[in-house]
């Protein structure tokens, strides 16, 4: 089986590293079709192929608005362009697309699978969740991560369900096993009150509001607001309790496993959306086997029923508070999630699972 993971803007290449790797290991010949990273390194190819073809010449700082009217220009003769290169490949997975009205008709004459990693967009243009939905039409196979996706795309968007596949997204065990790992800063690393690690981009459906809420009256621990800034954070910051730090800036692989081995305990506040089916920083949490604390939206109940997390009310400061002093002051609690972690992580949301999985939805479209 010949496939190609394409992923033209690079958004997830943790992701895109982690199916890659696992389907090599299922037997497959992958070559993963995507862009330069140009926030740092990205993971080194474990038996896969690697080839940069889209956005060769964009210029601009990242995020800039001059690197994305560069890849805008860019994107139809490079979606061209690989519609020659797919002829290669048996199947095609898409990771990502992002201008969705247009790809609908750049998609190759291959047989095509789209993970909906953004059930539907996150935070839309106009025009943008309608040619989402047409792009669900457009291609062979949609792979969702959990039945509330594969629900919400069949009954709400009325997308065929003979489309849609629930593959769980695999925990970033590849992160825990790196060979160069940086230090914590040093301004973190004399910290010695228990740590709750919220880690991410910072966006506004991630419930940071809830937090700083839910930590008022929590003394003797820190929390940790960790990643790179997609809203505006000055009234967060300024109604910020004692004990809150914000590290408002990317984090790279090397430097992300010594925040999630000193977090005791690690946040997901996200609020209520139809939008969101799965989360990276979960299954990051998953591979550091770390107690979580997450809200009841999208696919997060499904592993809460393996006692892999714990629930929690969206936009609930009070249960979320009552959630984090138990786990703080019970060590009995932590290790009993982190034990649940620990066993979907090798289990049912391992990578060599979701890899069988997506090969046997390969085998099914290829024929």
């Amino acid at each position: 089986m010949r496939a190609h993971i394409v992923d033209p803007s690079a958004f997830t290449p943790p992701y895109d590293h982690a199916l890659s790797s696992g389907l090599v290991r299922a037997g497959a010949e992958v070559e993963l079709i995507t862009s330069r990273f140009p926030y740092g390194a990205v993971p080194s190819p474990d038996g896969y192929e690697v080839r940069e073809l889209f956005y060769r010449h964009a210029v601009g700082a990242p995020g800039s608005p001059a690197r994305l009217a560069s890849k805008l220009l860019e994107h139809v003769p490079d979606m061209l362009r690989y519609r020659t290169v797919s002829r290669a490949a048996d199947v095609v997975h898409f990771q990502w697309l992002a201008l969705q009205a247009v790809d609908r008709w750049l998609l190759p004459a291959r047989p095509t699978v789209l993970t909906a990693h953004d059930l539907l967009p996150r935070e839309p243009r106009p025009g943008q969740a309608w040619a989402q939905r047409r792009l669900y039409d457009a291609v062979d196979a949609v792979v969702v991560h959990s039945a509330y996706g594969r629900e919400l795309l069949v009954s709400d968007l009325r997308v065929d369900p003979g489309k849609v596949r629930v593959i769980h997204h695999g925990a970033f065990e590849h992160l825990t096993r790196l060979e160069h790992e940086l230090p914590l800063p040093a301004e973190l690393a004399g910290v010695r009150v228990p740590v709750v690690l919220f880690f991410g981009l910072l966006r506004p459906y991630k419930g940071l509001e809830t937090l700083l809420e839910a930590w008022r009256g929590i003394d003797d621990a820190e929390l940790w607001v960790v990643g790179r800034p997609r809203m505006s954070l000055e009234a967060l910051q300024a109604r910020a309790g004692a004990g809150v730090r914000f590290i408002p800036r990317f984090v790279s692989d090397a430097e992300l496993p010594a925040f999630f081995r000193r977090a005791d305990v690690v946040v997901l506040p996200y609020v209520r959306t139809e939008r969101l089916d799965w989360s990276g920083v979960l299954a990051t949490a998953l591979a550091f086997g770390k107690p979580t604390v997450v809200s009841d939206v999208g696919g997060f109940s499904e592993l809460a029923s393996t006692g892999g997390v714990r629930l929690v009310p969206p936009g609930d400061p009070d249960a979320l508070r009552s959630a984090l002093v138990r786990l703080l002051e019970d060590p009995g609690e932590r290790e009993s999630l982190a034990s649940g972690a620990v066993a979907a992580a090798r289990g049912s949301y391992s990578w060599d699972a979701a890899a069988r999985e997506t090969m046997s939805l390969y085998r099914d479209l290829v024929g």
